[in-house]
């Protein structure tokens, strides 16, 4: 198969595709095969009908639909990978008259990804700022605070309720004087400010002291039963306030709370815990801010069609999100002070970046002669498989099926690009912001 490849405009290509007769006849053959299981011919079995009485009962034309449909594309992918080109559409394929005796003949107009050359200089010595990972003391006293609180008891007390504090109540719900049993509690225990029941409960029980009774309306939420989403009448007698009581930060805590013994033992555990999860939080902010850096230095004419695409597939992932979580995009969207229009724009912005960001490491990949192992693609799919439940051997078949493989090997390449960036990359300390 010869072919070649003209530009045809800024993001724009024509490929021209030449198939030899002796390539193409078996793949003709095929067709011809295809439509004769397909065809009733009275003195004929099904598949087994010659060429000629084809041609001449059913027509050439349904072979060569045939012939297009399973074998034409796959020769247009095999030249879209001999000149190493990313389509962004499909292509508009013109074919010329198909003659057994002569070579097939076709070209295949498409908009094809640009492709970014770039020196080591573009991308090496990278200055950026990494956060530090240093923990002040007082986060140290915040997070034993919270160990603390998980072993606090309640305690009852006169003072009125605030949050964090835990009262018990007597709490009815009615419509029209009917009571709405899915949401009438007696002496129920309740967290102010847990926001776990009605928006407006926290906001009526704050300030209020035992024996004082509520009432106001408020809208069920959804998940509870028919009546959720209806407005209803709530009266709430506050029975009792219980604030929690600490226990004391000593060595008796540390014992109770820990595998430690002393109180200076599990602070030295907290540090070391919380400078280790900072250390990663900072690795990827670094991460982030070399290819942000990367991003906002590099100039690239993006066509439409790909902006548009990877826009439109970020809107309908936040479709599928607000889906599993039971409501509508529309309604997330509200919840959010957003409307359509806002979340377009910002898809939009992301999908650039993001765009930029694969060619600017596929670039960089190109440069560097990376290449990717199957040991490497092993592993990757047997860390897929574990995250997921499958069998790997199974998932690997499935993935080299559907061609998403080459999706996993992208993901490697590019992910080791990134790491050339940050290993050449100018690393200073970020400025403290006190």
């Amino acid at each position: 198969m010869q072919t070649t490849l003209e530009e045809t405009g800024k993001h724009s290509v024509k490929l021209t595709i030449e198939v030899p007769p002796e390539e193409f006849a078996k793949d003709l053959d095929a067709a011809y095969r295809k439509v004769s299981r397909s065809v009733s011919i009275p003195g004929f079995r099904k598949g087994k009908v010659p060429r000629t009485i084809i041609d001449a009962q059913v027509g050439q034309d349904a072979v060569l639909e045939e012939f297009v449909r399973d074998s034409l594309y796959g020769y247009y992918l095999e030249a879209v990978r001999e000149h190493d080109l990313a389509p962004v559409s499909d292509p508009d394929i013109d074919l010329d008259d198909v003659d057994e005796a002569k070579p097939l003949k076709f070209t295949a107009a498409l908009e094809v990804r640009p492709r970014l050359e770039l020196a080591e200089a573009d991308y090496k010595g990278l200055k950026v700022e990494k956060p530090g990972a240093e923990v002040p003391d007082e986060e140290i006293a915040e997070n034993l605070d919270r160990l603390r609180e998980r072993f606090a008891e309640l305690e009852v007390v006169e003072r009125p309720a605030t949050d964090g504090d835990y009262v018990v109540v007597d709490l009815r719900a009615t419509v029209n004087d009917e009571e709405v049993a899915e949401a009438t509690r007696p002496d129920a225990l309740y967290e102010v400010g847990s926001g776990l029941f009605t928006p407006k409960l926290d906001e009526e029980l704050t300030g209020k002291r035992k024996g004082d009774i509520l009432k106001y309306n408020d809208v069920l939420p959804e998940e509870l039963g028919e009546r959720g989403g209806q407005e209803v009448s709530f009266t709430v007698l506050l029975k009792e306030v219980k604030g929690k009581k600490l226990p004391e930060a000593d060595d008796e805590f540390a014992k109770l709370a820990s595998e430690f013994d002393t109180l200076d033992e599990l602070k030295v555990d907290l540090r070391t815990r919380l400078e280790e999860m900072k250390e990663r939080e900072a690795t990827q902010a670094l991460r982030d801010r070399v290819l942000a850096g990367m991003i906002d230095k590099t100039e690239v004419d993006l066509p439409d069609t790909l902006i548009e695409h990877e826009t439109e597939h970020r809107v309908e992932n936040a479709r599928e999100r607000a889906e599993r979580a039971g409501i509508t995009l529309e309604q997330m969207l509200e919840m959010q002070g957003w409307d359509e229009a806002r979340l377009r724009s910002d898809a939009q912005d992301h999908a650039i970046r993001a765009i930029k960001a694969d060619l600017v490491l596929e670039a960089i990949a190109r440069t560097e002669e990376f290449e990717v192992t199957p040991e490497e693609i092993a592993t990757e799919i047997n860390a897929l498989a574990q995250l997921s439940g499958q069998d790997a051997k199974t998932l690997a078949k499935r993935l080299n099926g559907t061609g998403q493989v080459t999706s996993i090997a992208g993901d490697i390449i590019r992910s080791k690009a990134l790491d050339l960036l940050i290993e050449h990359a100018d690393v200073v300390p970020e400025e403290s912001k006190s």
